[in-house]
């Protein structure tokens, strides 16, 4: 799972589509680093869409496992062809096993990767983070962190209201702390206005 930053947009450049990226919500302590996305051939290689930055260090990290820690898998990378990753996995040599582990999550634990730079966030830490306006109103639970090449898009859950979307950029999300678990919003005013319309909706 690649870190996220929060770059500013120039006023030239907007959202990219909406919707979900496929990554899940991870058990506690876990990043989920990519999906068996089917066989490769007849040898037991798979093909795995990886979440990392560089999609070929899926397998940089360690041993991989599933989401109940039941299974690990050690990968080694052959390649990368239409963006999905072409690894083996060791005890792996047949097809018909390797096509059962189609849309097996693959995950690490959180310590294993890297330390992250400055202004940069890992999807599973922001997951879940409480929002507050900047005037220090609640106002929901991060969901989910898109990525669809035009720039990181957040989605901010709330109990009672649709959710809303919008970049995750510096001024949108001017404070993250972590450690206090929340993060603060400001959302562009016509996500607002917007929101407010559908709300007024009979």
């Amino acid at each position: 799972m690649r870190p996220r930053k929060r770059p500013k947009r120039t006023p030239a450049e907007g959202p990219g589509p909406l919707g979900s990226t496929g990554a899940a919500e991870a058990p506690a302590g876990l990043v989920c680093l990519g999906e068996v996305l089917g066989a490769h051939g007849v040898r037991g290689a798979v093909r795995i869409k990886s979440f990392a930055m560089n999609v070929s260090d899926i397998a940089a990290y360690g041993p991989l496992q599933s989401e109940d820690g039941g299974r690990h898998f050690a990968l080694t990378v052959r390649g990368v062809s239409r963006g999905a990753v072409l690894a083996e996995i060791d005890g792996i040599d047949r097809r018909e096993a390797a096509a059962a582990l189609r849309g097996t999550r693959l995950y690490v634990r959180r310590e294993a990767l890297p330390e992250t730079e400055e202004d940069e966030f890992y999807h599973a830490d922001l997951i879940g983070l409480s929002a507050r306006t900047v005037s220090g109103e609640s106002y929901g639970v991060v969901r989910g962190i898109y990525d669809y090449g035009a720039g990181d898009v957040i989605e901010i859950e709330r109990q009672k209201e649709p959710s809303i979307l919008f970049p995750f950029t510096r001024e949108n999300v001017p404070e993250i702390d972590l450690a206090a678990g929340c993060l603060v919003i400001d959302p562009p005013a016509e996500i607002i206005a917007g929101d407010a319309g559908e709300t007024e909706k009979p």
